[in-house]
């Protein structure tokens, strides 16, 4: 953008003739009249006006010659009518541009005008105004804000999703996955379990709350349990044993019958030791029998 600086209006010459003298074209004598001196020529005012006066690039009239005129690059104006395209501001003795789409504008409207948009108003962003530049794009710092809660980014950080910008709360609860049991947002790591997503500190044992990422544990009625926890206080006690039927490691096969529950190892005949599990039994009070030992009793 070039700016430039008007050296003034400038008049023609005009002066009182003494000796006869005609009008270049009218042949009007001069003698004692005022005339212009245009191109070595003698005018009188009127055929000035009529024949030789430039016409003004604003109001499209003729630049007498009694009136101040203004040029620039072969264009010519009324002192007056050289004003600001847009604020009207009078530029004859002011910087100004001269723009492609042949308008004059002093220095702070063409800023306005070249300058770049805003992407938030869309209003142009100043030289020297606080703005910020993301992916070749510009935005007054005031206009650079959160998709969702439509608070100035500043200096904090954003994330993006598409054309949108957020702030990372607005993020994380817009776009995040939720934990399964606190429904909130997972920010970062966590785990999955069934399919379904965990704060790593939410993962935790139903009675004793220990976290439970990386070690054994089980389920039961839609909560976690470790395994001791398991043991003491969901676990079914063996009716043999006595102890618990956890389905860990050793005796993970279970026998079910009218209630009671066996560790497979555990289901077997009270006098002779046969192991029962998958075939005839008879159970007698608290004991089971094959049917040998059971004809014996």
């Amino acid at each position: 953008m070039t700016f430039y600086r008007h050296s003034g209006p400038r008049s023609y010459l005009s002066s009182t003739m003494t000796d006869r003298f005609d009008c270049y074209y009218c042949r009007d004598n001069l003698h004692g009249k005022k005339y212009v001196k245009k191109d070595d020529k003698h005018v009188c005012p009127k055929c000035f006006d009529k024949i030789c006066a430039n016409t003004c690039a604003e109001c499209r009239r003729p630049i007498g010659a009694d009136s101040k005129e203004l040029h620039h690059k072969n264009r010519y104006w009324h002192e007056d009518c050289f004003r600001c395209a847009k604020c009207y501001k009078p530029l004859a003795s002011e910087p100004f541009s001269a723009r492609d789409d042949g308008k004059i504008m002093c220095g702070k409207c063409s800023s306005r005008e070249d300058g770049n948009r805003c992407q938030g108003c869309y209003k142009v962003v100043m030289p020297g105004s606080q703005n910020v530049e993301y992916k070749n794009k510009v935005w007054h710092e005031e206009c650079f804000t959160c998709f969702e809660c439509k608070q100035p980014i500043r200096t904090q950080s954003f994330l993006a999703k598409g054309d949108d910008i957020y702030c990372p709360p607005c993020h994380d609860k817009k776009f995040a996955k939720k934990c399964f049991h606190c429904k909130q947002p997972i920010t970062s790591g966590g785990i999955s379990y069934q399919d379904q997503p965990w704060h790593s500190e939410c993962f935790v044992c139903h009675t004793c709350h220990k976290p439970l990422a990386g070690v054994r544990f089980t389920s039961h009625e839609n909560n976690v349990y470790c395994v001791d926890c398991y043991k003491t206080d969901v676990a079914k006690k063996c009716h043999g044993c006595k102890n618990p039927i956890t389905g860990f490691g050793h005796g993970t096969n279970v026998v079910n019958y009218e209630g009671y529950s066996w560790h497979e190892y555990c289901f077997n005949c009270k006098r002779c030791s046969l192991s029962l599990a998958n075939k005839r039994f008879v159970i007698n009070g608290d004991h089971i029998y094959c049917p040998d030992c059971a004809k014996k009793l």
